[in-house]
């Protein structure tokens, strides 16, 4: 894909060649962090440009994708990103801290920010206590509208119940913090590399902090200008990127779009490398699914071509049998799957109740099962050829097989 970007030339995002046309904002934007971030991929730049922007219209758009800059070690210019978003994203504050839910909720509910968290790796641990509520504030304010309520002091000493909104973009750094799944979920990650080789320029901020702001007064002209097109546009993506994928990436789509030039085909590309890379990680047991989706995925691998009722014990023996490290004694849960559990999760998970058949055999039947894994995108699992009709001679009669 021939794309114009960092110089406003056409190319492969390279960023050579004689700028015959003005640079859009995304392409200053992507053109300025190059200059003092290194990222893994080169795509990584034009992520971190995109996410920057829509801060700026974060009222035009629905969701708000939570950044996580991250690297295998140290010194890879973490805190250097966040310094950049802090000048550059729309009314940022620094949370080097977070000392309660209560305190970001207050922070955001008088006015969306753009919140930095530092060390997340430290500050988002979900072992630390009180991580956990401070995590779903995070979940929650991903969606426009969003609320969490926090009691406030009252006249007399009593308090009272307020409702404050929680909507507003996060980014986080760390060192491969332990985050959970449903917050992974909702997160875009960009991987950065240590400038071994001396080619990123310092972050002085004595001398470059007034380039900077010049750059953010053009990103704050354009969201004038630009906030009906934002909010106006389709913000389509590709077919395959559905659910959660698709809430991640349509905002940034929107910002594409409104930019125009090759952006939008851009994004379409980096989300589907996106859900491609989540696919391969799922596959490589490197995403940890929730017990009741890993059982649906066994269940469906599991069950037997063609068959239309499946006994319980059958059912059981056979997801020990496909998967012994995540269903036998030799799980984490520390014993083998029961009736009674696989009973339990399903219902209450999915609806799926057990059934008996003419034998009076307790099981499930195939039918309980469809509709969930159609909607889990995992279809029908295959059915038996049909067997051939025996061979007609000439008499016309059927010959006993």
């Amino acid at each position: 894909m021939s794309t114009t970007f960092l110089d406003g030339s056409g190319g492969s995002g390279g960023l050579g060649g004689l700028n015959q046309t003005p640079p859009d904002v995304l392409s200053r934007l992507a053109k300025w962090l190059t200059r003092f971030i290194r990222t893994t991929r080169m795509t990584d730049i034009y992520i971190l440009a995109l996410w920057i922007l829509h801060t700026h219209v974060i009222e035009q758009v629905y969701t708000s994708p939570r950044l996580l800059i991250d690297s295998a070690m140290p010194g890879s210019g973490k805190t250097t990103v966040l310094e950049h978003a802090q000048r550059l994203g729309y009314r940022p504050i620094q949370a080097a801290s977070l000392s309660s839910p209560a305190l970001l909720a207050r922070i955001i509910d008088a006015g969306v920010r753009t919140i930095c968290i530092d060390e997340a790796d430290r500050n988002l641990d979900p072992k630390r206590e009180g991580v956990g509520e401070l995590l779903a504030v995070l979940n929650s304010g991903y969606k426009r509208g969003a609320t969490r309520p926090v009691l406030i002091p009252s006249k007399g000493g009593t308090w009272d119940v307020a409702e404050m909104a929680t909507f507003a973009p996060i980014a986080m750094a760390g060192n491969q913090p332990n985050l959970p799944e449903d917050t992974k979920s909702r997160t875009i990650r960009i991987l950065l590399m240590p400038d071994l080789d001396g080619t990123v320029e310092e972050s002085d901020w004595e001398v470059i902090e007034p380039l900077a702001l010049d750059l953010r007064a053009t990103i704050e002209e354009w969201a004038d200008r630009a906030r009906q097109s934002v909010a106006q546009a389709p913000g389509d993506l590709p077919d395959p990127i559905k659910g959660r994928s698709r809430e991640r990436w349509k905002p940034l789509k929107k910002v594409a779009q409104a930019v125009g030039g090759d952006w939008p085909a851009l994004v379409d590309e980096l989300a589907l490398a996106d859900v491609e890379l989540e696919a391969m990680e799922r596959e490589d047991g490197m995403t940890r699914e929730r017990p009741a989706m890993v059982l649906l995925r066994d269940v469906h691998s599991t069950w037997a071509d063609g068959e239309q009722f499946t006994p319980t014990a059958t059912l059981v023996q056979s997801l020990i049998t496909h998967s012994p490290m995540q269903w036998s004694a030799h799980s984490s849960f520390g014993r083998d799957l029961t009736p009674q559990r696989l009973g339990r999760m399903l219902s209450s998970n999915f609806g799926i109740h057990s059934t008996r058949n003419t034998k009076g055999e307790r099981g499930y039947g195939v039918a309980s099962f469809l509709t969930v894994w159609q909607r889990m995108g995992l279809g029908e699992p295959p059915r038996p050829p049909e067997p051939p009709e025996p061979p007609v001679f000439g008499s016309g009669e059927r010959v006993a097989l």
